[in-house]
């Protein structure tokens, strides 16, 4: 096969598109020897894989992208998982693209939009794709569940990707008739800024509770030394809380390590409390009772 063929396709995952081959090949007869001979192989409309590649995720939303052509960007769960937001799903191939474009013959899920910005396109490994937070307001959108959208709020703004002022004034733009899911965002986000569930859960008692909002995964120093990095910071009452998963921390280094933690942290002023899973999940009346007591205490 041709040199300048095989080169371009290793570029793009494996795959050409028809322009491509036809600047590479313009004789009707070559194309046609090359699939006769296995050599390539139509994967989508205008565009082919080359023969032997290997079939993965990354080329079939390459593949995507090629055929749907530069105004295509990978999104909705494709684009959360090129995110690595949590709960995604590994094997979606979804894009979007401006409205009014014939999508009826493809062989995967094309959304069309007339509200795409620029600071909703990125490129994500190489790929053209909708930013963190437009994804999780086109998932929004899409009604999939609500413990899915949660995960994607908090895994988004545990990885900088997105930040929970940036999804509560970003869906204003987007609300207009016929766009559901803005008001579960304005909802979800918050109780968004942990980093998992529980911590979602621990924050959605602290609003019920009607107490400030600790600042979380706050970052403590004594020196130019890192300390620690604590789930929650009530900072005017110098507390911290920490909450643990279901299993914690069990063996000995590990609970010698959060002796000398918790240690550090009192010699910088700290109050340290901790709260167990099943104290979040099973008795939230225990947890407001006793940390509204604990910050009135500190405040006094």
């Amino acid at each position: 096969m041709d040199a300048q063929l095989i080169s371009l396709a290793e570029q793009q995952d494996g795959l050409l598109s028809l322009a491509q081959l036809r600047r590479a090949v313009p004789a009707r007869h070559r194309q046609r020897r090359l699939i006769e001979q296995g050599l390539i192989r139509r994967v989508a409309p205008s565009t082919y894989k080359i023969g032997g590649s290997p079939d993965t995720q990354r080329q079939r939303l390459r593949a995507g992208l090629l055929s749907l052509g530069r105004r295509s960007w990978v999104s909705y769960e494709a684009a959360a998982a090129l995110h690595r937001l949590d709960r995604s799903d590994p094997h979606a191939v979804e894009f979007t693209v401006p409205r009014g474009r014939s999508v009826s013959s493809m062989p995967f899920r094309v959304h069309t939009t007339h509200r795409l910005a620029t600071i909703d396109l990125i490129t994500v490994d190489g790929l053209r794709c909708l930013a963190a937070t437009r994804t999780i307001i086109d998932l929004a959108h899409a009604r999939r569940p609500v413990p899915r959208i949660e995960a994607a709020i908090d895994s988004a703004v545990r990885l900088g990707l997105s930040a929970p002022h940036v999804l509560a004034t970003r869906p204003e733009s987007l609300r207009g008739q016929g766009r559901w899911g803005c008001r579960l965002i304005d909802q979800l986000v918050v109780d968004s800024g942990g980093h998992s569930p529980l911590e979602r859960r621990f924050l959605e008692i602290v609003r019920e509770a009607g107490l400030p909002r600790p600042l979380t995964q706050a970052i403590h120093r004594k020196g130019q030394r890192h300390v620690a990095r604590v789930d929650f910071l009530f900072a005017a009452q110098s507390v911290v809380v920490e909450v643990s998963g279901q299993h914690g921390h069990s063996s000995p280094t590990d609970r010698a390590r959060d002796a000398q933690r918790r240690n550090e942290l009192q010699e910088l002023g700290r109050r340290v409390y901790e709260y167990t899973f099943a104290d979040v999940t099973s008795d939230p009346n225990m947890v407001r009772r006793t940390l509204t007591r604990r910050l009135r205490d500190r405040i006094g």
